[in-house]
């Protein structure tokens, strides 16, 4: 192979992980120090136990929680789903291990299969743990019955 071909089999590659990483969500870096939007258990018998069972956070950043006062979340707004396990403990729930993050990040040219939002959870938390395997179409399936709200569940507290 002559070093022109190397050089273009070299930039075909590249754009292809390029292509890969601009559909990838990325890590909600400092998500805690974000809006804290709600917090919830989900117990055994909820539909969703399997696979989103114990206590939940969600946090949104600034222009998620303008989408979440508007109804119209413009692209850069970020959710995030901090689910733990937990235990009962002298009366009590508390947290336990971390199962998941989970991240809704808008961009509607990136993610227009998906309704214009991007989905991802990081296992145990961990950046390189990426568990959605189908471009977020099983999430997107479930979010769709909030399309009135822009597939959005979490709703903000009066």
């Amino acid at each position: 192979m002559n070093k022109r071909s190397l050089l273009l089999s070299g930039l075909l590659i590249a754009s292809g992980a390029l292509g890969a990483a601009e559909t990838q969500v990325r890590y909600p870096e400092g998500f805690r120090s974000w809006y804290h939007v709600k917090s919830m258990v989900i117990q055994p018998g909820h539909p969703l136990e399997n696979p989103f069972g114990g206590i939940h956070h969600v946090y949104a950043n600034a222009k998620a929680m303008q989408g979440l006062k508007t109804g119209n979340y413009p692209d850069g707004a970020v959710l995030v789903f901090d689910l733990f396990d937990y235990q009962e403990d002298n009366h009590a729930l508390v947290e336990g291990k971390r199962k998941l993050i989970g991240v809704m990040e808008r961009d509607g040219k990136r993610f227009a299969k998906t309704g214009g939002w991007g989905f991802e959870g990081f296992g145990e938390g961990k950046p390189d743990k990426r568990l959605v395997t189908d471009g977020g179409q099983g999430c997107f399936n479930c979010h769709a019955a909030q399309k009135d709200s822009q597939y959005v569940f979490s709703k903000l507290r009066d």
